[in-house]
């Protein structure tokens, strides 16, 4: 069956993201959305109930920042945002501000309320949200240190200052949930989307 879509963008700088969807055998191309995600997210209530709707809201936004300029492809915009005790986690801004924020979380059970939609053109085709939840092991302050330092600038590029496919899955004792979505995109559903609509073989 020829696929209805010309082209599939993935609306994302993401490595992470992109990695995915090659690893999955899809044919994309990615671009940056070039969305104020900070000033959405600034602008959101502390209600933890509504950071998965959010994620859905940045997602949706993204796809449709990328189709308004290729109205014929389809595009895959995703979001995620890290929830602690009703508070949303902003990616790190140096590496003092990542060992704060793992200092926190150190011990405790967090969420990563993550989200993909999918649009053409003006239209939202379709959204879906996954919240997996991971809990950190209270790791020593010298193994937190030989982390960061080993790490360096690379904590600063994920919400959470860290990367389960990589070292980073040292600070955790457990995770429930879609393991695609901790990384990103939560690949299932979306692969599924992706089949119902013809844009991949079934």
């Amino acid at each position: 069956m020829t696929s209805p879509y010309p082209d599939i963008i993935l609306a994302s700088a993401s490595q992470s993201r992109r990695k995915l969807l090659e690893a999955a055998g899809i044919t994309f191309r990615a671009m940056a959305a070039g969305v104020d995600e900070a000033a959405m997210k600034h602008g959101h209530g502390p209600s933890k109930a509504g950071y998965g709707e959010l994620a859905a809201q940045l997602a949706t936004h993204k796809a449709l920042a990328v189709s308004q300029y290729h109205p014929d492809a389809l595009v895959i915009g995703a979001d995620q945002i890290l929830v602690f005790e009703g508070e949303a986690f902003d990616k790190p801004d140096c590496v003092e501000t990542a060992r704060r924020q793992l200092l926190k979380l150190r011990g405790e059970t967090h969420s990563l309320e993550t989200a993909v939609a999918c649009a053409r053109g003006s239209d939202v085709l379709w959204s879906h949200v996954e919240a997996p939840r991971l809990t950190m092991r209270a790791f020593s302050s010298e193994f937190l240190e030989a982390y960061l330092a080993a790490e360096g600038q690379a904590v600063t590029q994920t919400v959470g200052g860290y990367k389960v496919e990589g070292p980073g899955v040292q600070l955790f004792e457990n995770m429930t949930g879609d393991y695609f979505a901790v990384l990103g995109l939560p690949l299932f559903s979306l692969l599924a989307f992706l089949r119902a609509q013809g844009a991949i073989a079934a």
